[in-house]
């Protein structure tokens, strides 16, 4: 019978090498003394132990523990080994010995050990970074999976599992996942659009898995997934996805986080677009206020039949909820996912009050945590439908936190809203009542309510699409302005981090590269160019200055300056092939700077369409679904300049004849971009100061 593998890894060093021998029992200060060492071919001597000749072992055969060259006193209970009467331990010998070095937790195994690791660590170390590079086995390290089976004190009334207490198995997944990676205590910051997919009966099984697709300073942003499992059919559904921001938090010292080494193409590319989202966060409450102050949201409350309206305050509830301490996280704040439960109960009563029915929650909007509250706290939760559409209706909540009673002021916590609507037997959506909102607060409730649900649908349909599902050409109005420039760039930064590029062919030293998908064909041209990354940044994003160098492009006109950051240009073109027309773009331009060191400057292309520039007889209108430049600094004053672009049907032919060598206006066009950026290097010494 062979050694189980906790006894041959006790045995492992002992089998390969004895280059110190410790004696429990016979080394200086007994069990804690410390090893005792030989010189080249000497002795060392500690009190009852004698001659510990150190030397190379002979490779063992036949699977025997073979015994080292050396000698212990005769009374150590543990070894007694003579290199007179050495002989092949037998197996039975083997598992005995083992037994008792584990047993008695024999400081030989740990001094052999602490003398192996730097070996192992790097045989290890060679082992992941194969593993890695086969692309099998690998595991993201700030990966956490739960899995729970829901039980009936889990669900609602409809014997499904409440969004709430998923909301807590969320919240405690991807806040395990943050503390992994940061190394101390992470609250809450936030957590993004969730959209539920499908609902979980009693008796399936939950499975979360969270990871932290990117650290920034002192935040991180956390992945989540969600399926459920029966396990009788052993059939699988998606339920929701989810992104969270956590903050690590120390007491006596400020954080600074280590960055995420992305290593799957999901990885790289999560990491990516994952400061464009922040971006996003962070702009989202001027988004709304842009959006109202520009936009007219159309209603017709003067034209509806009041006889059959709600009025809002119908449907208003405030509940008080004293915070105890099952309540409190492992910091002693609340938990952030007991606080999401109780504000779903809330806003499931809300919506209950006007549609008199059981509602189901189909989304959830942007959780806002503004501040901690803890153990003895009370937290008023307030919540009431702002404005019903059709076949959903929107339900906002804020929650306010107080000390003690006789407190007057009260902390603004959090706030979110949700979107209810209610099934029928066939699991469609029902027609709502209209809502009647109260004058003052309540109308404009009503109206931020529409700008929302126009914000949730841009980012639902242009966000989240795959590129392949997507028009080429999007409307622009300032409504999805910034989801339109977050999908700019995101898309080019999904590009470039596919791992799949092929080098096509290189000439003085400016390569070729190619990707091949279902649906598209993808070119990357890339060089090393003597320039400030930053130079070449502004120097290429101003669409203006391209027909200086690029023959591809007869004029650019600004049409509209956006913001700083953006900016939409009407591109001439020459006729391409046996078409005598000239063709024309109008491109939404993007630019962003790098987050982080190491990440890139940014100038993203898109095709967007405007009513003021309709396609006219005189050029051939061609669209653009994604390209732009990434700037990467090399080194002092070298840059590398990559341009990327997934071709169209219009371009195909052209792009195809680049590809395959037939002609060389790819690798002419990128040599005279070269040369621009060398020529007007010193011209944004002031430009340069702000970036």
């Amino acid at each position: 019978m062979g050694l189980t593998p906790q006894e041959a890894e006790c045995l492992a060093p002992v089998q390969v090498l004895w280059p110190l021998v410790i004696c429990p029992l016979c080394s200086p200060g007994g069990a804690q003394g410390r090893p005792t060492r030989a010189g080249r071919g000497g002795e060392g001597t500690g009190p009852g132990c004698s001659s510990l000749r150190l030397r190379p072992l002979p490779a063992p055969s036949s699977g025997l523990l073979q015994p080292p060259p050396a000698r212990l006193c005769s009374g150590c209970p543990l070894l007694s080994l003579s290199p007179r009467t050495a002989s092949p331990v037998s197996p039975e010998g083997s598992r005995a010995l083992a037994r008792r070095l584990l047993d008695l937790e024999c400081p030989t195994t740990w001094g052999l050990a602490s003398v192996f690791s730097s070996r192992t660590s790097r045989k290890s170390a060679l082992r992941a970074e194969n593993t890695m590079a086969e692309g099998e086995g690998y595991r993201n390290p700030t990966e956490v999976q739960m899995s729970q089976l829901v039980l009936p004190c889990h669900t609602n009334q409809r014997g499904e599992l409440s969004v709430g207490q998923l909301l807590k198995w969320i919240d405690a997944t991807a806040c395990l996942s943050a503390e992994r990676h940061a190394g101390c205590p992470c609250v809450t910051a936030s957590m993004d659009d969730i959209y539920f997919e499908h609902t979980i009966s009693v008796g399936q099984v939950v499975n979360i898995k969270a990871k932290v697709n990117r650290a920034f300073n002192s935040s991180m942003e956390v992945g989540i997934h969600v399926a459920s499992e029966d396990l009788c059919s052993e059939n699988q559904w998606n339920v929701c996805k989810a992104l969270a921001t956590f903050v690590a938090h120390r007491e006596l010292s400020k954080v600074k986080l280590k960055q995420t080494m992305p290593q799957t193409e999901e990885e790289k590319t999560e990491h990516s677009v994952a400061a464009e989202r922040r971006r996003m966060r962070l702009v989202y409450a001027d988004t709304i206020k842009d959006l109202l102050a520009n936009c007219v949201i159309q209603d017709d409350l003067e034209s509806r039949d009041c006889s059959h309206m709600v009025p809002a305050e119908k449907t208003r509830v405030e509940s008080v909820e004293l915070v105890l301490p099952p309540h409190a996280n492992h910091q002693g704040n609340t938990f952030g996912g007991q606080i999401m439960a109780w504000m779903e109960n809330v806003a499931t009563i809300a919506a209950s009050r006007l549609c008199r029915a059981h509602p189901t929650l189909k989304a959830i909007e942007m959780f806002h945590f503004r501040g901690p509250s803890q153990v003895g706290d009370r937290l008023v939760f307030k919540a009431i439908v702002n404005n019903a559409f059709k076949h959903s209706m929107e339900v906002g909540v804020c929650v306010e936190a107080y000390r003690q009673e006789a407190e007057t002021h009260r902390r603004h916590i959090n706030s979110a809203f949700m979107t209810f609507v209610v099934l029928d037997a066939d699991d469609q959506p029902q027609m709502l009542p209209w809502i009647r909102p109260q004058p003052g607060d309540g109308e404009r409730r009503y109206r931020e309510a529409s700008a929302r649900k126009k914000i949730r649908l841009d980012r639902k349909y242009i966000v989240s699409c795959k590129q392949a599902e997507m028009p080429l050409s999007v409307p622009w109005d300032p409504s999805n302005q910034v989801c339109l420039s977050y999908n700019n760039v995101s898309s080019l930064k999904m590009l470039v981090a596919k791992d799949n590029w092929v080098l096509s062919s290189e000439i003085n030293q400016v390569r070729l590269y190619t990707l091949e998908e279902d649906k598209f064909l993808s070119f990357h041209m890339e060089m090393l160019v003597h320039v400030d990354a930053a130079q070449a940044f502004l120097l290429l994003s101003d669409l203006r200055r391209r027909p200086e160098w690029d023959k591809h492009y007869r004029s650019a006109e600004l049409v509209q300056q956006v913001d700083e950051d953006d900016a939409i240009y009407h591109v001439i073109s020459p006729p391409l092939g046996s078409d005598p027309k000239p063709q024309d773009f109008v491109i939404l331009a993007s630019r962003r700077k790098p987050c982080d060191n190491g990440d890139p400057y940014v100038i993203a292309l898109r095709s967007v369409t405007l009513p003021t520039h309709r396609e006219t007889p005189e050029y051939r209108r061609r669209e653009t679904l994604c390209s732009g430049f990434c700037f990467w600094r090399e080194g002092d004053q070298l840059t590398k300049v990559s341009y990327y672009n997934q071709a169209t049907t219009g371009l195909l032919n052209y792009v195809t004849t680049n590809v395959t060598g037939l002609s060389s206006e790819f690798y002419t066009t990128f040599k005279a971009c070269e040369q621009f950026l060398l020529d007007n290097r010193n011209d944004l010494a002031p430009s340069l100061q702000t970036l």
